[in-house]
């Protein structure tokens, strides 16, 4: 351990146990040092006796953290004056592997930014993950259905069914992710599967074979969101973690404006090629794009923190440590994936809250009709496809800002409650009026209430800390079963209820709004907890405070 000397200092060992030292606040070989401290280390006393021990007795040079306590006396001798050392010294020791504070702080920011930019990638592997998977709203403006001869519900039930799969794989994959500790090849792995069977669905040519192609589209597909959030948890600590969701979830936003650009091009560029139909080139060449950045995505994402090679041993170091002063706990004291599932099965907040999520996702399911809707506006295909685009830059934008604002004030109810009620002004707005600007406008509001989304999600990323193996699972579990939100909202936008769609826009309302009463009961939940962990402090004399959920 180092100690930094303070000038003309002399001190004497009066037992085994304790050092004396006599420390003079004025230095006449620096005169303006000394005069500018003293007023404000040392008021009005001249001698400062500092005692160095450890809480059990034990010598400091035996290596033990040793305790000190300091004083001032007056002329006469007396106590008058307790220096604030034990902090000072308390904050160096924690610190002392990593430099000290002032070092970790450098430190802890040259990490970060290393982290955000190989994280990064996770941003476009999600924009492909969703043009993946939303492309057959695109390709049905151009022959899907004519092509693959489908009648009365079949269309719903392509999209219904790749969340089937996508349900049934998320638990599973996650609980192997946290076992293998490698995403930097599981995710990859998995997106080169997903875009060889999106491929695929572009040489289909009925019913069953696009009924397949689009469950084990899903299948697939369930690896990403949650295997990203738990990768995300183990490198970001809870003040961190709502931006970076944010920034990943602006993926699924940016691919459905972006999505519907590259549909425009492609479908009305490619029409006839080779012998193939617009809308079967769009799986080709979309499917193709997703092989090659999961190439690319095996060298630049990272594994988590215990198993990444490219840091330095004093990076990796520090990378745990902040997960462990964030969380409370020591990752590797983690249980077993058998007991993790164990565990988020049993804790009926798991539940509660994926239920809340679940509604949210019916109301949210506008998105995958975004075309369609976009259409009743009256104007051809190509202007409907440019139209889609702009209402998702604005929530793209509207999920940044609210994101972080959520993370500054350290806050997620309220961010989450405003997005929601102003998506319920937008489904209004529609329900209300024809007017062509009216129901455009519309649609940017409904956009935006994936900022409130996206906030919803950090918070169950806060909420379920430790141990990992149990995070890891509840991260899946919710996201799984708030799937069966997609299931029914598939079905929420039949066409016999168009062009007004009103009973559509009123079933969003009351489950938004339902969500909205769940979060808030959530919320009181947390807070209870927060009260009686303060409590349970103070009976126990706590110095400082413990962990606290974020409401």
């Amino acid at each position: 351990m180092r100690y930094q000397a303070i000038p003309q200092a002399s001190g004497v060992r009066t037992d085994p146990l304790t050092w004396n030292a006599q420390v003079a606040p004025v230095n006449p070989l620096l005169p303006g040092l000394s005069s500018l401290l003293s007023p404000h280390l040392f008021p009005e006393h001249e001698t400062l006796f500092m005692s160095v021990t450890n809480e059990k007795g034990v010598p400091s040079d035996e290596g033990h953290t040793p305790k000190f306590l300091a004083s001032s006396t007056d002329e006469k001798g007396s106590i008058s004056h307790t220096d604030r050392l034990n902090s000072d010294v308390e904050n160096f020791d924690k610190d002392e592997e990593f430099g000290g504070p002032d070092n970790r702080r450098r430190l802890e920011k040259k990490l970060l930014l290393k982290v955000d930019l190989r994280m990064s990638i996770l941003v476009v592997i999600y924009i492909l993950n969703y043009i993946d998977r939303n492309n057959a709203a695109a390709a049905r403006l151009r022959g899907f259905e004519a092509d693959l001869h489908l009648t009365g519900k079949q269309f719903p039930t392509l999209l219904s069914i790749l969340y089937v799969g996508y349900i049934i794989m998320q638990v599973p994959s996650n609980m192997f992710l946290n076992w293998i500790g490698k995403p930097s090849l599981y995710l990859p792995a998995c997106m080169i599967v997903w875009g060889t069977i999106s491929v695929l669905t572009g040489i289909t040519h009925n019913f069953v074979g696009a009924l397949l192609t689009r469950f084990f589209l899903g299948f697939v597909e369930a690896a990403f969101f949650p295997g990203a959030l738990f990768l995300l948890s183990k490198w970001y600590k809870r003040e961190e973690l709502g931006l970076r969701t944010a920034i990943l979830y602006v993926g699924n936003i940016i691919s459905n404006g972006f999505g519907t650009l590259m549909a425009s091009g492609i479908l009305n560029g490619m029409e006839g090629k080779l012998g193939h139909a617009a809308w079967r080139w769009l799986f080709y060449i979309e499917g193709g794009i997703t092989i090659a950045v999961a190439v690319l995505a095996i060298f630049v994402l990272p594994d988590f923190p215990t198993t990444s090679k490219w840091l330095s041993p004093q990076e990796r170091s520090l990378a745990i440590k902040r997960m462990e002063e964030d969380g409370g706990v020591n990752d590797e004291e983690s249980e077993s994936a058998g007991s993790g599932l164990l565990m988020a099965l049993l804790d009926w907040r798991v539940w509660f809250i994926a239920l809340a999520l679940t509604s949210q996702v019916v109301a949210l399911s506008f998105n995958a009709y975004f075309p369609t809707l976009t259409a009743t506006l009256g104007y051809n295909r190509t202007v409907t496809l440019l139209l889609c685009a702009p209402p998702w830059a604005f929530a793209a934008l509207v999920t940044f800002f609210v994101s972080r604002h959520s993370d500054q004030v350290q806050e997620r109810f309220y961010h989450i409650m405003g997005s929601y009620i102003t998506g319920i002004i937008g489904f209004i707005i529609a329900i209300s009026t024809m007017n062509t600007a009216a129901r455009y406008i519309s649609l940017f509001l409904m956009a935006q209430s994936y900022a409130g989304f996206v906030v919803l999600y950090a918070w169950i990323s806060n909420s379920f800390p430790r141990p990992p193996s149990k995070r890891a699972v509840a991260l899946a579990l919710i996201n799984a079963f708030s799937q069966l939100g997609n299931i029914a909202g598939s079905y929420v936008w039949p066409t016999a209820w168009g062009p007004t769609y009103r009973y559509s826009y009123g079933i969003c309302i009351a489950t938004s709004g339902l969500a909205i009463a769940m979060c808030f009961v959530f919320k009181l939940h947390l807070q209870s907890l927060n009260r009686k962990a303060e409590a349970e402090e103070k009976a126990n004399g706590a110095e400082k405070q413990g962990f606290r959920y974020i409401l």
